[in-house]
């Protein structure tokens, strides 16, 4: 017997075969588990060179799969929630060939983006979005009167997120067609905590419902062969064999259907067949496992979910040197609780990318893991600061940005002492826009009561977080960047830093550069540059980006002839820009050079391609002082008048 010429021969690569969704329709169905094998290896192969979300990606391939079987992108949408998991479907819409770009310069990206892909129809990167973006294309196509289909995606974790149930709340009045997947692997980024997930994991262990799978399974079988219309009248007669009563979406209004097996194609295939005739808000409980078909990404799913190179054999990965920012933020809190018994550390669902699983291994007792819900974390700090705790409120600067009203409205307003910790401020490199904290001096330098600031080394990091343990007169916020630092190994005992006071490393004559955090490196590269070509230069660590040291700005503007700023940090509303808004206040003209990130989202790469791209760097810098310096000098030299 021939094989169907529209297949690929035997033991012949599926995958390649891919160029896009309508080659999924072409494959037998007893191609699939081949095709989703062949996924999995690619994953596992390219990940292992490039990093990114292995663990989120292997739980999705059979469910990828049957959305391109049974939906037509880009006509019907795909909204991913955080969209970390779209790696099978960029393979399947003619991306395949790039797949091992995956998160390089100029490459894919590890997210969805609009101005990638046209299959790519909504861009994310922060959890809990997809709900109310995809109520929002389910209406727009109301309004323009088309059929297309809008199904959305979204992670059990995405269903911690206030935002998700804001959207649930308006769906049934406002569409009558619209399609929610819950990928329920009992994980977002770390173990998934709270009632929500206690409830989801109810629905499934209830009694009544065990054995459901096979119960769906069999169902399906009955009606195969059937046409859509048909296979939807049988379920509406066995529907309560699918239904759970009482559940908190058929409340909210979504026709609840599961839960079923997410890794059976078959049975997602003819369900998803069933969904599309169906004429109300329906949500689809799936069961997958978070890194299926890799023995260590499921043995490690936090690790998996995203994580930079590793031996694909073994799943290890290579050995750190210094320790990182966040390691070393979690192990001092937790040393500091051991002798302040009001300190406590809050995460909003990342425990291990924040570092605090050390402080839970710790004091289990004051750790704090809310889910992805910072609006809930920010709220909680400040109620917990009205009773005498010391809450360290540990969010990356990204994420801290959905915290933006309570920071305002509820902590500086009531000048609460609570500490915002930011990890992963600056740029974030490989992650790209969706994760670069480029924004937190802009947004919190203008609220009232607020103290920031950026240590410039691991040491001094320590002396600022002890700082901060023994700060009570309102908000303070730190902030640091992805990553080791330079490998200053702390003190034995941390030091009491004043508040607003700099650190004048070097004095000079010629050029002030003043290097914030993590840029001071740049800022003693820069400086020595300048050094070579003749001029007398002073290094400042600034510490403070508010209170900013303004004396010690003052003193340097009016003894040299500029001034420079460097800042991993946009250029708009800045370091840079404070300093040079005081420094006109007070009608001190000395020239200010600033560097620092354009007005524009930074795309993914490596950090040293980025900063050399975008003139974050000390040759940036020198080749904008020397014409201020040379025209000082030339002017410096002409005879005065007669």
């Amino acid at each position: 017997m021939t094989s169907d010429s529209s297949s690929p021969a035997p033991n012949s690569s599926l995958l390649k075969s891919i160029r896009s969704p309508a080659d999924i329709k072409l494959l037998k169905e007893q191609e699939l588990p081949q095709l989703a094998q062949e996924v999995r290896d690619e994953l596992v192969a390219v990940l292992s060179e490039t990093g990114g979300h292995l663990g989120p990606n292997l739980g999705v391939v059979e469910l990828t799969i049957a959305l391109h079987r049974v939906f037509e992108t880009p006509r019907d949408k795909f909204v991913f929630d955080v969209s970390h998991q779209g790696y099978v479907h960029k393979m399947f819409t003619g991306r395949l060939d790039r797949i091992s770009t995956m998160r390089q310069y100029q490459g894919l990206n590890g997210f969805l983006l609009r101005t990638e892909s046209e299959h790519d129809c909504y861009g994310a990167g922060h959890a809990g979005t997809a709900l109310s973006a995809g109520l929002g294309m389910a209406v727009g196509r109301d309004i323009r009167g088309t059929d297309e289909h809008v199904v959305v995606v979204a992670g059990d974790a995405a269903f911690t997120c206030g935002i998700s149930y804001e959207a649930m709340n308006n769906a049934k009045s406002q569409t009558r067609k619209f399609i929610v997947i819950l990928n329920d692997n009992e994980w977002s980024i770390a173990k998934n905590v709270g009632a929500i997930a206690s409830y989801l994991n109810n629905i499934v262990a209830n009694p009544t419902y065990a054995g459901l799978h096979d119960k769906a399974r069999r169902f399906i079988e009955a009606v195969a062969g059937k046409t859509a219309v048909q296979f939807a009248h049988r379920v509406e007669e066995g529907v309560k064999g699918l239904l759970v009563p009482s559940v908190i979406f058929e409340e909210l209004g979504l026709r609840y259907y599961g839960p079923i097996d997410g890794h059976d194609i078959p049975l997602l295939t003819k369900t998803f067949e069933f969904l599309k005739t169906q004429d109300e808000p329906v949500i689809l409980h799936i069961l997958t496992k978070k890194g299926k078909g890799y023995e260590p990404a499921i043995a490690k799913p936090d690790k998996f979910h995203g994580l930079g190179k590793f031996a694909a054999e073994t799943g290890e990965t290579a050995p750190g040197g210094s320790p990182t920012y966040s390691e070393l933020f979690g192990k001092t809190l937790a040393k500091f609780a051991d002798s302040n018994k009001n300190v406590v550390a809050i995460t909003a669902a990342m425990p291990t990318g924040t570092g605090l699983v050390h402080f839970q291994a710790a004091h289990p007792e004051r750790y704090f893991d809310v889910g992805i819900a910072e609006e809930h974390a920010a709220l909680f700090a400040c109620g917990l600061a009205t009773q005498g705790v010391k809450p360290f409120l540990t969010i990356y600067s990204t994420f801290m940005q959905r915290a933006y009203d309570m920071i305002i409205h509820d902590m500086a307003l009531q000048n609460l002492n609570v500490s915002l910790c930011m990890d992963r401020a600056g740029l974030s490199g490989d992650d790209g826009p969706t994760h670069h904290g480029l924004f937190d001096i802009g947004y919190l330098r203008h609220v009232p009561n607020i103290v920031h600031m950026q240590a410039k080394d691991e040491d001094e990091f320590v002396d600022m977080l002890w700082t901060m343990a023994n700060y009570s007169s309102g908000p303070i916020a730190i902030r640091y960047p992805r990553g080791a630092g330079t490998g200053a190994v702390p003190k034995a005992a941390p030091k009491l830093l004043e508040i607003g006071k700099a650190e004048v490393v070097q004095h000079g004559r010629d050029v002030a550069i003043f290097g914030l955090g993590n840029m001071f490196e740049v800022a003693v590269e820069a400086a020595r540059k300048l050094e070579e070509e003749g001029f007398s230069v002073a290094l400042i660590n600034p510490r403070w980006i508010k209170p900013m040291d303004t004396g010690t700005l003052e003193f340097f503007a009016r003894g040299t002839q500029v001034i420079c700023t460097l800042e991993d940090h946009v250029l708009h509303n800045g370091f840079g820009c404070a300093a040079m808004e005081h420094l006109h206040s007070r009608m001190i003209n000395t020239p200010v050079v600033r560097i620092g990130w354009p007005d524009q989202f930074i795309e993914h790469g490596t950090i040293p391609i980025l900063r050399k791209k975008h003139g974050v760097s000390a040759d940036a810098l020198v080749e904008k002082v020397l014409p201020l310096l040379q025209k000082k000098a030339a002017r410096q030299a002409q005879p005065s008048a007669a």
